[in-house]
């Protein structure tokens, strides 16, 4: 009995000693901040790499990791290993044909990509992108003048979006019997256009 007593005294003594002042029992104490090279740091890493593309990103297929490739629409981390692994045993794709070897793409999902791959290129020709994510630049603006409406040939009232060529003899028959526009706005008058249509060419089309 002397000894089990003993043994109760010490036991309190060092649960005393070890927790602090009105601590529960069984309380967890939280450890700090991880160090940069601790799992929760990689963990932050991948969710960057795996981030949706920006609209003028590019993935470079021929290196790109498992994680980089989850990025592209419609390919999880299954697809991405199964394209890394071909690629490893067969090979860079070098160009969206390439890419079509690889069990599980077909046409349409090939489709889909092609706005947001790139390949190194076969001889690796200065040029060539070289890193896994490619950023592309914007497309250019068009620098073309207007298309005076007064002046303008079937061909190239024809060449206008949404325009076509019984649209164009129109303009002309209209140009022919009404003589000259004095704005854009008196396309209205020609059969086929309305307001929408003119809103959409008002950018491209002046009368002088």
């Amino acid at each position: 009995m002397l000894l089990l007593l003993a043994l109760a005294v010490l036991g309190q003594g060092v649960r005393h000693f070890l927790t602090r002042p009105g601590q529960p029992p069984g309380q967890v104490q939280l450890l700090g901040a991880l160090p940069p090279a601790s799992p929760g740091a990689q963990r932050d890493s991948a969710l960057r790499q795996g981030r949706p593309l920006g609209p003028t990103e590019r993935i470079n297929v021929d290196l790109a990791s498992p994680t980089e490739l989850t990025r592209l629409p419609k390919v999880g981390i299954r697809l991405a290993k199964v394209i890394v692994a071909d690629r490893q045993a067969h090979g860079p794709f070098n160009s969206l044909a390439g890419l079509d070897r690889v069990s599980g793409i077909g046409p349409g999902l090939l489709k889909i990509l092609s706005p947001h791959v790139a390949f190194s290129g076969a001889a690796g020709l200065p040029g060539s992108p070289s890193s896994a994510t490619v950023t592309t630049a914007p497309p250019p603006q068009s620098q073309a003048s207007p298309l005076d409406l007064n002046t303008a040939s079937i061909s190239e009232l024809d060449a206008l979006p949404g325009v076509g060529p019984s649209k164009a003899a129109a303009i002309l028959q209209y140009r022919e019997r009404q003589g000259r526009f004095s704005t854009v706005d008196e396309l209205e008058r020609v059969p086929g256009f309305g307001p929408a249509a003119i809103s959409r060419l008002r950018d491209q089309l002046v009368a002088r």
